[in-house]
Parts: structure tokens; C-alpha cells; sequence
């Protein structure tokens, strides 16, 4: 593997590391800053305000590496990360914490960038595999980052921060002398009408049949904000794990979830057929899900994991039905249109799930599993009557 792609592959590891780092100590450390037991909302607005910053960024960021280079952009955003992580790591009061997370989500941003630099300088036929590797990467920094923030948080809350400012800046030192530009950047003004990360969305109202599908995506992405949102809080109120079990419960998740998404699938899918599969997926987080509700030992957690983690079969299931619904001239405007519903739930979800945590926390914490239950209830019919509409999204004319 060439330099260039190492530094590219760790710059995202670490982005994977920085987003989940914060959750096992976020709710410790909103409790210090604030003074206060109920930091439910907090959490919510945190994590929606890092989610929002990457969805208005992202097209920003990648139309600027499209203009001025690759190799200047990436640069910015690794020096940007290690100074929000500096930030974050003294940060006397709340609001500079928000300003920390907003700036780490901006910097976040940069995965368009490191695709593009990746479509760059790699052939056409050695795309694909270096495209699976920044999946895996991303993974792996996803699984080390609540390990690493648990363990580190339960010496000094603050600690996991200059941590990831050290990292991320070792690693702007390598790409500053290893990492050269990619492309000659065009000098082209940049069009403000493509950088509406909104505009995606606009194709919806014009092929008929496409919002089921949307709803579904939408569904499953709420879903999925529920556990980066409440698991923290849920955990330390229901069991009192402090900030390694966390973490480690978090990294066992993801650990499940990797696996159960490389390998199952595609089995998975040919013995059931795709729209069983998600449905298989569903039931099987559903029954899980039911476990955490009402589960009154730790241990139980860990046992339940392998059957929670199998809603990753439903999930490419799902994506491959959605592909099969539009022309195949259209495919690139699909993927668009999914992107920029995972980025609005990312920002919706957690505002809800921690505002109902708010009203449940006290009574029943777990209760709050209940409610993405009844989200994947919503998605069950929605999955029949998109994968209905095959024929008409094929056939009608919507232009």
C-alpha cells in the first residue's frame, strides 16, 4: 500500500475514533460542566449539532478540494481536529463544549474529500477494494474509539480529548511531508447552488414511489441514533457502568456488527430473498431490543449482543432492493438521496430520543428501547409497500 493512502486510510480512522471517543464519558462530563443530574437534552444536542455540522460541510468541503486541491483541505481539516480536541480537552463551560463539537464536526466533513482523493489515484478496477477498506477502516476507528474514551475517561474525563489531539496531530504531521496533492485543482468558482446539501432531496417530489423507499432509509437511520444518543446514559443509570464498561459494551457492539455485516448478507439474502432479509433484521433487533427494555444485569447485554447486531443483514438487503427501484442512469441521484437522509436523521433522531430519555430516565430508562422498537414497527410496512413499486419506479417517466 502506497503513503498516500496510509495517511488517508488513518485520517479516517481517526475521524471514526473522534466520534465515538465522546460517547462513554459525554454524559460524565455535561454533568461536571452543567452542575446537574439531567443531561438527557445535552447529549441530544451535541450529537445533532456534530451531525449537522457534517451534512452542511460535506458538500463545502469537497467542492472547495475540487477548487483549490485535495492535499490543502485535508490539511486544514487534520489541524482544525487537533485544535477542537485541545478545546474540548480544557473547555470551561458548556458552550465552549458545543463549539468544540461543532468544529469537530465540520472537520469530520473531510470523508468526501478523502473519497475523492482516494477515486484519485486509484484505477478503476482497484476502486472497489480500496473503497471496502475505507469502510473497514472507519469500522475499526468506530470499535477503538468507546474503548479508548472509556478507559482513558475513568482516569480524567478530559483525558480521551488530548489523547485524539495527539493522534490527530501526528497524523497532520505525517500527511504535512508524506502526503502529495492529487489532482490540479481546477481554479473554477464554485457554484453556491451545488453546495445546498437540501438539493438531493429535490428528487424525491419527482419520481413517483421513491418516498417509501426515503421513509424506510429514514426509519432505520433514526433507529441507528438511538444507541450512539441513549446507550451511555441508559447504562450508567440502569447498571452503573462507568465510562470502560461503556465503551467496552459500545466496542463489543461494533465488533458484532462488522462481522455480522461482512459475512451474512450475502447468505443471509440467498436464503431468505432480500425483503425477508430485512424483515429477519428487524425481528431479530426488535427481540433484542426487548432484552435491553426490561434487562436488570450487565451480563445480559453482552449475551443479547450476537442476535441484536443481526439487523446488519437487513440493512445491504434493503440498500440492494433500492437500487433495483431506479433506472440504472439514475443510480448516482438514488445514493444521493439516501445520503442526505442518513444526515437528517442524524440530526433529528438524537434531539428526539434524548428528549424522551428526559421524560422516561426516572422511572424506566430502558424504556426508551421501546420507542425504536415502535420505530422498526413503523418501518415493517413500509418495506412491503416500497419493494411493490419496482415495476412502477422503472416504468413511469418523471421528468
Amino acid at each position: 500500500m502506497n503513503k498516500p493512502l496510509i495517511v488517508i486510510f488513518t485520517a479516517i480512522c481517526l475521524d471514526a475514533v473522534g466520534i465515538g471517543l465522546i460517547f462513554p464519558i459525554l454524559p460524565h462530563l455535561l454533568q461536571e460542566v452543567t452542575q446537574t443530574e439531567d443531561i438527557a437534552v445535552y447529549v441530544g444536542i451535541m450529537t445533532a449539532l456534530y451531525a449537522a455540522m457534517q451534512f452542511v460541510f460535506a458538500p463545502v468541503l469537497g467542492a472547495l478540494s475540487d477548487g483549490i486541491g485535495r492535499r490543502p483541505v485535508l490539511l486544514i481539516s487534520l489541524a482544525g481536529a487537533a485544535v477542537n480536541y485541545v478545546i474540548m480537552a480544557f473547555a470551561p463551560s458548556l458552550s465552549l463544549l458545543f463549539i468544540g463539537r461543532a468544529i469537530a464536526g465540520l472537520t469530520s466533513a473531510n470523508m468526501s474529500v478523502a473519497s475523492a482523493y482516494i477515486t484519485d489515484i486509484s484505477p478503476a478496477d482497484q476502486r472497489a477494494r480500496r473503497f471496502g477498506l475505507t469502510n473497514a477502516m472507519f469500522g475499526a476507528g468506530f470499535i477503538i474509539g468507546p474503548v479508548l474514551g472509556g478507559l482513558l475517561g475513568d482516569y480524567w474525563l478530559r483525558l480521551p480529548f488530548i489523547a485524539a489531539a495527539v493522534l490527530n496531530a501526528c497524523n497532520l504531521l505525517l500527511a504535512l511531508f508524506v502526503l502529495p496533492e492529487s489532482r490540479t485543482p481546477s481554479r473554477q468558482r464554485i457554484d453556491l447552488a451545488e453546495l445546498n446539501p437540501l438539493r438531493p432531496l429535490k428528487w424525491i417530489v419527482s419520481m413517483k414511489g421513491l418516498l417509501p423507499i426515503v421513509s424506510v432509509y429514514f426509519v432505520f437511520s433514526a433507529a441507528g441514533e438511538s444507541y450512539g444518543t441513549c446507550w451511555a446514559l441508559w447504562g450508567f443509570d440502569t447498571f452503573g457502568w462507568n465510562g470502560f464498561w461503556i465503551g467496552l459494551s459500545l466496542g463489543a457492539f461494533g465488533i458484532c456488527q462488522t462481522v455480522c455485516q461482512a459475512l451474512l448478507p450475502g447468505p443471509a439474502t440467498r436464503l431468505l430473498g432480500e425483503r425477508w432479509s430485512v424483515i429477519s433484521g428487524i425481528a431479530c433487533a426488535s427481540i433484542a431490543l426487548l432484552v435491553m427494555a426490561f434487562a436488570d444485569q450487565g451480563w445480559m447485554i453482552f449475551a443479547i449482543m450476537p442476535v441484536f447486531t443481526l439487523v446488519g443483514i437487513g440493512n445491504p438487503a434493503f440498500q440492494a432492493l433500492a437500487t433495483r427501484q431506479v433506472e440504472p442512469d439514475r443510480q448516482g441521484e438514488l445514493q444521493g438521496v439516501l445520503a442526505s437522509t442518513v444526515s437528517l436523521a442524524s440530526i433529528i433522531a438524537p434531539l428526539g430520543f434524548s428528549s424522551l430519555y428526559f421524560v422516561t430516565r426516572e422511572n424506566w430508562p430502558g424504556g426508551i428501547w421501546l420507542s425504536v422498537i415502535a420505530l422498526y414497527a413503523i418501518a415493517m410496512p413500509l418495506v412491503f409497500i416500497s419493494t411493490r413499486t419496482a415495476g412502477t419506479l422503472r416504468t413511469e417517466n418523471a421528468w
